[in-house]
């Protein structure tokens, strides 16, 4: 009898243990068998991570609402993983102070951010946000050093602020990764951009980032001094490059393209920047050095045919550098804006005198197809500069304005939509030489090259595999 007992015991404990083997959850995700059971991956992210994460290669995640990784957790993003902003919810994914993404792709598995809806269009979802704790000249609530990001994204817990005393601190890694019809119109001037950054440290990586489509801005950098090579700005509606409060970061290696009949209704440049809203003399001072960029805006031209008359007049300049903002460019391409360099002094502390002090460099650069190549707003404030002044200074740094988008010779650059533009300069382009890396500025953190714009030569195609042009 006892033997029975044991026998019966035995065989109801395999039971149970069969039944809870098989059972399937699937709660907010899909049932994945493990071998010795199965578990529930859940593809919907929202509220709060709060404990680090991966996200597996091959499958597809969805942001539902703003979604804030605190508490100093690491969200892993394998190669191949897509990432979608629930439709019509404004979906978008904060990495907050102290948090990290490491989001490393592959050229042939990229990581992509998109739209969820099956005819997307910009502003689809809000975008990608990396908060850190490097130094900017924001204040908030009476705490200088410390910035409330744009977009309506803090709240109670403050996880929306940004800013702190460490130039190197570490927000993860963003590396062959796509962000596609992005951007939030919060209120006017307070947008959620493709990809923004809030105080990010030069401890974080990126690398190969396209940003495709944005509704507002397609990289934005307020303070911070985190470092970017290879990106692209792929036809925003705003400005491509954006920098403010106090970003003291390095860029090498960047393209930016426009659609000729889409821009903003503040006005779209390639370039803007500010050291703050107010011009104001508040340090770290944006000083950010950018190198080897090539901006093709929405003027074609040659000597027997432009496009200007029909493109969106809300376009204005290829570089916008005003409000006491002292950023250097260098080796670098401008083509196709009303206005090429616009130096503008007429708000808060005039910008010329950044010029005035070598704080602001430009350098060995082309400006071509520009109605306007040059342009100068005096501050109210007279400082005796002028327009002549500034030709001058930019013709004694061994920059170059072209008349037609055709003389910079581009094998490829405006090529049709559904195929791969060619950025390489054409045999007798003048981006094949003419690079320089003397001025301090460059002395470290740069690759040192000979070729001036973001490409060298026809073998060079770091901007195709990895992204989409045919969106």
């Amino acid at each position: 009898m006892k033997l029975l007992k044991t026998a019966l015991f035995s065989l109801l404990i395999g039971i149970l243990a069969t039944t809870t083997s098989c059972r399937k959850i699937e709660e907010d995700g899909e049932t994945i068998n493990t071998g010795g059971g199965t578990t529930t991956e859940d593809f919907i992210l929202s509220g709060k991570i709060t404990t680090s994460r991966t996200l597996k290669a091959n499958n597809t995640y969805k942001l539902r609402g703003l979604v804030y990784v605190t508490n100093g957790a690491t969200l892993t993003i394998e190669p191949g993983t897509k990432i979608v902003g629930e439709a019509d919810k404004n979906g978008g994914l904060i990495i907050t102070r102290g948090s990290k993404i490491m989001a490393e792709g592959t050229a042939a598995n990229p990581i992509i951010f998109t739209s969820e809806k099956a005819s997307p269009k910009r502003g689809d979802w809000a975008g990608v946000v990396l908060l850190g704790k490097a130094p900017t000249n924001s204040s908030y609530n009476g705490t200088q050093g410390v910035g409330e990001i744009e977009g309506g994204i803090n709240n109670a817990d403050g996880d929306g602020l940004y800013g702190g005393t460490d130039a190197a601190d570490n927000s993860g890694i963003l590396k062959y990764v796509r962000i596609e019809y992005a951007g939030y119109a919060f209120l006017p001037d307070k947008e959620i951009n493709g990809l923004t950054f809030g105080g990010v440290g030069n401890g974080t990586t990126v690398d190969y980032v396209e940003v495709a489509y944005a509704n507002d801005d397609s990289f934005e950098w307020f303070g911070g001094t985190v470092n970017c090579s290879h990106i692209i700005a792929y036809k925003g509606l705003d400005d491509d490059f954006d920098t403010d409060n106090g970003f003291a970061g390095k860029i090498q290696f960047g393209i930016g393209v426009r659609d000729a009949a889409i821009a903003d209704v503040s006005g779209s440049n390639a370039f803007e920047s500010d050291n703050d809203a107010n011009g104001s003399a508040l340090t770290p001072q944006t000083s950010a050095v950018f190198s080897n960029m090539t901006i093709i805006g929405p003027i074609q031209n040659s000597s027997s045919s432009s496009n200007a008359s029909s493109i969106n007049t809300l376009f204005q300049n290829a570089l916008q550098i005003r409000r006491n903002s002292s950023i250097s460019v260098f080796n670098s391409v401008f083509v196709g804006y009303p206005v090429g360099l616009f130096i503008d002094a007429t708000k808060g502390t005039a910008t010329d005198t950044n010029i005035s002090n070598g704080k602001l460099n430009f350098e060995n650069n082309i400006i071509a197809a520009c109605t306007t190549p040059l342009k100068y707003g005096a501050s109210a404030t007279a400082t005796g500069y002028t327009l002549a002044d500034l030709t001058t200074w930019f013709n004694s740094k061994g920059n170059t304005i072209l008349n037609y988008s055709t003389d910079v010779k581009l094998a490829g650059a405006w090529n049709n939509v559904g195929s791969v533009p060619n950025f390489s300069p054409a045999s007798g382009s003048p981006l094949l030489t003419g690079a320089a890396f003397t001025n301090t500025k460059l002395s470290s953190g740069f690759t040192t090259v000979t070729y001036r714009g973001a490409v060298k030569d026809a073998t060079d195609y770091w901007y195709a595999g990895w992204t989409n042009w045919n969106l």
